[in-house]
């Protein structure tokens, strides 16, 4: 099978990123903006969620951050790691009972947020500020960012 040079992956794993970033900083700032913390609360206890209060802070804030991390390519693995299990806890307490399709409040939409943060959280690619920071052409360094290890 053919292989795409290491660039156009690169590329495309960047452009995931930063689209992915932007989604979940969207959703984030919402949350703190136009609903108010108060109001992501009241409307997490509606949805029987634990702790709404809490719970709306930590969505907030994972949301936010995660997705400022994902557009950076920092700390990727917390990152991707926080941002799936958020998205986890959605599809549970929000959308698992309304069906599949996102039409309709089901779980679709959340659930492919939450495997691409997974994804992008371990695999972000050279374009990555994680890739910059470890230690510049190092066995380890290739291999946390995906980037093939020849013998």
């Amino acid at each position: 099978m053919p292989q795409l040079p290491p660039q156009v992956r690169d590329l495309a794993l960047l452009l995931a990123r930063l689209v992915a970033g932007i989604v979940f900083i969207a959703h984030g700032m919402q949350k703190f903006t136009q609903w108010g913390i108060s109001g992501t609360a009241d409307s997490f206890a509606g949805m029987g969620i634990p702790a709404p209060g809490l719970a709306a802070w930590a969505a907030a804030l994972i949301e936010t951050l995660g997705g400022a991390a994902l557009l950076l390519g920092l700390a990727l693995p917390v990152a991707g790691v926080l941002l799936a299990l958020n998205m986890l806890g959605a599809l549970v307490f929000a959308h698992l009972g309304q069906g599949f399709f996102s039409s309709g409040g089901g779980y679709e939409y959340v659930l492919v947020l939450a495997v691409i943060a997974l994804a992008l959280g371990f695999n972000g690619g050279r374009f990555a500020l994680d890739r910059a920071l470890s230690s510049s052409g190092s066995r380890s360094g290739r291999e946390r960012t995906g980037e093939s290890v020849g013998v």
